[in-house]
């Protein structure tokens, strides 16, 4: 059966970006090779993110859309179209959950952003958590997860160091 894991970035303080968005900071520490990242888009099919990260990807990688191919989920508040694999839309997140995990597929990435992820983790919609903290410390930012979330237990998978990054695996129980 098809998950939605979330696979994500965070400071050692809890910030997935810098209050302006930017994640500069992701670079500057050492990891190991690209940190398990092409491991893991083996694993996938469908990326899900909000609009503000769809921006922000297109701005790192010059407007090329780097998960041609897949199926993307780009959730916004103003319009609803298809441009190939890319689906603009307003649709409920549990609706749209439902029926991807009616299908045949690999996983689902669910990318970000900050916004999103609360919508997904408030309606209980993540099975997996994959999350590399690095080492810094930004004392302040966009945090990874918001107040107000529901409690949710998880179970330990594993941990991998890629370097000075940690990252940690762990499902939903």
């Amino acid at each position: 059966m098809r998950k939605v894991v979330l696979y994500i970035g965070v400071s050692l303080d809890g910030y997935i970006a810098r209050r302006d968005g930017s994640i500069d900071w992701l670079e500057e520490a050492q990891g190991e090779g690209d940190n398990g990242y092409s491991e893991f888009l083996k694993t996938i099919d469908t990326v899900i993110m909000g609009k503000k990260t769809y921006d922000h990807v297109l701005e790192l990688t010059n407007h090329k859309y780097p998960y041609e191919g897949m199926k993307s989920f780009i959730y916004t508040r103003s319009e609803s179209r298809t441009e190939g694999d890319l689906i603009f839309t307003k649709e409920e997140p549990e609706t749209l959950i439902d029926q991807l995990k009616k299908e045949e597929g690999a996983d689902i990435w669910m990318v970000g952003g900050a916004e999103i992820l609360d919508d997904f983790m408030k309606k209980d919609l993540i099975d997996e958590y994959i999350i590399t903290t690095v080492p810094v410390i930004l004392g302040d930012g966009i945090p990874l997860f918001r107040p107000g979330n529901p409690e949710t237990k998880l179970a330990y998978k594993r941990t991998v160091r890629f370097g000075d990054y940690v990252q940690s695996h762990y499902t939903r129980s």
